[in-house]
């Protein structure tokens, strides 16, 4: 290499600076200007022999990542493999990152010729090279390096590389995780979860390959907070994936989480967040077609316990069960679920909703029984079964008795009187419960009600209106919907004033402001 070498890295350093820094894109005719004035040879050689140069290193790689992001750049790629694998075990952090990104380059502009890129990563031995950036390097390598992998797996040609079929293979990210530190064991969950999200069939090559398992069995880790809250955070990645509550569901992970509810000496952050894992795990279409009611019961049942438990104590775990009940709510399998108990789950939400004492409760409340009413499901869906309304309309009716509004229609006004923020979540919870005629009645009964949700200047923001209009328009269709109120002409104002708001829209309540000239006498001195 020492044909390669530079003497005098000063006008290297320079050039290198430069074509790193450039604010647009770099072309081909770019890239192979500046490499015909410094070889790619030189170049590596100056990475391996000039790191004590300051900057030197930096600019390299930085101009080096620009030049492989051009096509001309990355047909040098496959010849220079070696420098691929020397550099995801260098001892620099940049250069690790750089063949990483390198390696993902070649992954993704060669899929064409799938079967020369595989033989490449074969050859060089790459993917044990990937780990070990995966579990050694810095943030920006493990990062880096776990987006390689993701790509790899996410080509049925890598596939056996990426899941060894042999349990006992050094590679098995099992065993990976077994024999790493505990951050390299953080980095491999993370990586499973990365995988997982590929699609339905990769998901199902992890949960065969048992990888699941390994994200449960940390939450069982119960002595050691950060190790469960660590596995906790990365299975709350992993429940926001479309199919993950198909495959969670064949493990004990709603039991586990379950106990950690139920474990009044957990620290509060673990069960907190083992209830927003639900909540997002039966917040899906499909939940009840994975999860069975038993399983299901027993998970309200001990956020319901944990709720009876917290009364007016930490109102950041209170706040996420009432959100979690909500989200289970969302259904009409769940909306039963948390209906029809003795007593039922849901009278949780509704005193909440309607007591003035903890913002942030009643704001999780409001959007949660907002959920249970129906405002998510579709207008066909938002009635419930015989048993779970009139379990709904006892508690607010009962919940509403119990205080100075006496009706319904009173807490439902208390709440449009209050902030914006507050008044969202009313225009939510009135959306979904209007579909109920008790409720139509209540509503038309108040003239207030009426007044605040027609009033096109009462919202500022792009949400609030869209909230109030979609409100207003729910309580109009409930309204022609019934033969009984269409034909009362008591009521025929109401209904011409709720027809024109929601012909009007959301956003035409902004006052247009012209401006106007102003004619002042002269200030003389």
């Amino acid at each position: 290499m020492e044909e390669f070498s530079v003497d005098d890295p000063t006008q290297l350093l320079a050039a290198a600076s430069d074509f790193a820094s450039f604010p647009g894109f770099h072309t081909d005719t770019s890239a192979k200007e500046f490499l015909d004035q410094f070889p790619l040879p030189v170049i590596i050689n100056a990475l391996q022999t000039k790191a004590d140069v300051p900057a030197l290193e930096s600019a390299l790689v930085g101009s080096l990542e620009r030049i492989f992001r051009t096509k001309y750049g990355a047909t040098l790629i496959p010849h220079f493999m070696p420098f691929v694998v020397v550099g995801l075990g260098a001892d620099s952090q940049r250069v690790r990152s750089l063949a990483c990104k390198t390696k993902l380059l070649a992954v993704l502009l060669f899929s064409p010729d799938v079967c020369k890129s595989a033989h490449l990563v074969r050859e060089y031995d790459i993917y044990p090279l990937l780990l070990n950036c995966l579990v050694d390097g810095d943030e920006q390598v493990a990062t880096a390096s776990m987006d390689v992998i993701k790509n790899l797996a996410a080509s049925p040609v890598y596939m056996g590389m990426v899941f060894p079929a042999d349990i006992n293979e050094a590679t098995h990210l099992r065993n990976l995780a077994s024999r790493c530190s505990s951050l390299g064991r953080v980095r491999v969950m993370a990586l499973i979860v990365k995988l997982f999200s590929i699609s339905h069939s990769v998901a199902s090559v992890v949960y065969n390959a048992n990888l699941l398992d390994l994200l449960v069995a940390e939450v069982r880790n119960v002595n050691d907070t950060l190790v469960t809250l660590n596995a906790l955070e990365i299975l709350y990645e992993l429940a926001e994936i479309p199919h993950s509550t198909e495959f969670l569901s064949q493990t004990t992970l709603l039991q586990l989480l379950s106990s950690i509810i139920r474990n009044d000496t957990a620290e509060s952050i673990l069960r907190s967040r083992a209830m927003m894992i639900i909540g997002r795990l039966m917040f899906k279409e499909n939940t009840f077609a994975f999860i069975d009611e038993s399983s299901a019961k027993f998970v309200i049942s001990a956020i319901d316990r944990r709720l009876g438990l917290l009364e007016s104590q930490d109102a950041d775990e209170c706040e996420c069960a009432l959100e979690t009940l909500g989200q289970i709510g969302s259904s009409i399998q769940g909306a039963a679920l948390v209906l029809i108990d003795s007593p039922p789950a849901a009278r949780h939400v509704v005193n909440a909703a309607f007591d003035w004492h903890g913002r942030g409760k009643q704001l999780a409340a409001l959007h949660a029984f907002a959920n249970i009413s129906g405002e998510t499901r579709s207008v066909s869906n938002r009635m419930l079964n015989g048993d779970s309304e009139e379990s709904l309309r006892r508690l607010i009716y009962e919940k509403a008795s119990s205080t100075s509004k006496l009706t319904p229609s009173g807490l439902l006004l208390s709440v449009l009187q209050q902030e914006s923020v507050i008044r969202l979540a009313g225009y939510r919870l009135i959306t979904g419960l209007v579909a109920r005629p008790w409720c139509l009645m209540e509503i038309c009964s108040r003239q207030e009600i009426i007044s605040i949700v027609i009033d096109t200047y009462t919202e500022t923001t792009k949400i609030g209106m869209e909230a109030r209009h979609k409100c207003c328009q729910a309580i109009y269709s409930a309204f022609m919907s019934s033969s009984k109120l269409i034909g009362d002409p008591s009521l025929a104002g109401i209904a011409a004033k709720m027809q024109e708001a929601v012909r009007k829209g959301p956003y035409l309540g902004s006052k247009q402001v012209e401006s106007q000239p102003v004619v002042k006498t002269a200030e003389r001195f």
